[in-house]
Parts: C-alpha cells; structure tokens; sequence
C-alpha cells in the first residue's frame, strides 16, 4: 500500500480516488483544488483527506497524480519543480517530454484515461518517461486497474488511444441515439427505445469481455441464416459505415496529435 497524492480533484480524479480507496491500494490520500466546491465533494464523497495547498499533497505522498486542466499544468509543474516523486500526469496532450522538462527528477507516467472512468470502467492507456522503474509501472498498473483496464504503450500510441477510447464514448453514444431513433420509427416510446439501446450496447460489451468472443464470433452467434440480423447485416454490408467509422476516429487521433504539439 502507498500514500496517493491528487492535485486536482474533478470528476476523473474523483473517480480514481473512489476505485484505489475502494480496492484499498492506499494507505492514505490526500487532494488538492482551488476550487473549494471541488475539496467540500471530495471530502463527502471519498472521504479523503483535502487541502488548497498542492505543497501538502506533494509532501504527504508517494505518488501524486495531476489531474488539473491542461492550461493549468503548467502552474502545478512549477510549485513541484524539485520533487524526484512518481508523479502520473492525466492532463490531456501534455507530453511526458514537456513534464519531463519541468520535474527534472521526478519519475513521471502520462495516461490517457475516458469518460467510463466515472463508472469504473475505464479503459486506458499510459506511458512511461526516462526515470520510471518497474516496479513504478506494477505499482500504476493496479493503481489504473482498480478503475477499468489500462494498457502500456509506446507515447506515439497515446493519439490512437485518444481517438479510440478517449473520444470513443461520444461516437458509440451517437450510434446508441441513432439505434434509439430507429426503435422510435418503428413504435416504440422513445423512453423504451432509449434503454433499449443502451442496454443492448452495454449486454454486448460484457458478452464480447466476458465470454472472450471476438466481433465475428458474436455476430455469427446472433445472426441466423435467413434470419432477421442477417438482413439488418446485408444493410451495413453494403454502406459505408465501416469507412466512416475508421475515419472517425483517424480524425480524432490526428487532432490529439496536433494539440500534442502546441
């Protein structure tokens, strides 16, 4: 067990304290924000120990996650300048080569957390910087885990990441409104139709994790021949839906790349 520091204490670190102190990783922890809203939350609903001062988390802790907004980073990285701590930075585009180059000594990890975080299904990616040691990577692996499934990458990775699961809740809640919206034409109370498509969107994940089907496997186990899925299939098969969504999030990666390099 170690004692987690988090500058920043929104609804994505929220989630994170929740799942570590639920999974009891932690021997303490210890927030920060200057919003006192943000502490007065915390404090209820995490029962964690909080303060204004980000000195406090960073003298408390073994590992400190920065979880301020990107414009923000920049001020937090100056008050811990000398810190040779673990420090894991979930503040999107920012690079490890721009965190490395304000904590000179610190052993710093960037993730790239989603929005499912906040249900404890989140899945990540992270990587590592220059001074990370192994054990440093055991330790943010079940530290990310307790919250969903991270995955260690290669810092070139972290785009795709962003346009797949980063942005990705926004693209399959659009297909969930879509499938609703065509529950509607065909009768259904646009209330029914709504569950009815988030249930099927959230029934069908679990059976793809855990049963360990592929994509293919699923759709030949649901699609009889002759049936009503295969009809529904010949649809997709001759649109270009497939295209689309490849270049959705293609889209979404290379602008994750672009406000990388601001």
């Amino acid at each position: 067990m170690v004692k987690v520091g988090f500058i920043g204490a929104g609804n994505m670190a929220l989630a994170l304290i929740k799942a570590i102190k639920k999974a009891g990783l932690a021997s303490s922890v210890y927030a920060s924000d200057i919003k006192e809203d943000r502490l007065r939350i915390a404090k209820e609903e995490a029962k964690v120990n909080v303060t204004p001062y980000n000195k406090v988390v960073l003298n408390e802790s073994d590992i400190i996650f920065l979880a301020v907004k990107p414009q923000d980073i920049d001020t937090a990285l100056d008050g811990m300048k000398n810190t040779d701590k673990l420090i894991i930075s979930i503040a999107a585009g920012i690079t490890l080569k721009h965190l490395e180059s304000r904590l000179k000594n610190a052993r710093v990890i960037r993730v790239m957390p989603n929005a499912p975080c906040l249900v404890g299904e989140m899945a990540a990616g992270f990587a590592v910087g220059s001074k990370v040691k192994d054990e440093d990577i055991k330790i943010v692996e079940e530290l990310l885990n307790s919250a969903g499934r991270a995955f260690l990458l290669k810092e070139s990775m972290l785009d795709a990441v962003t346009g797949l699961s980063g942005s990705g809740p926004a693209f399959i809640a659009y297909l969930i409104k879509c499938l609703a919206e065509a529950g509607v034409k065909q009768g259904l109370s646009r209330d029914i139709s709504a569950e009815l498509a988030e249930r099927t969107a959230l029934g069908t994940a679990k059976l793809l994790i855990e049963k360990g089907l592929s994509a293919d496997e699923l759709i030949k186990m649901v699609a009889s021949p002759g049936g009503t899925t295969i009809a529904g299939l010949d649809v997709l098969a001759k649109s270009d839906v497939k295209h689309v969504l490849i270049k959705t999030v293609e889209k979404a990666a290379k602008r994750s790349k672009e406000l990388g390099k601001r």
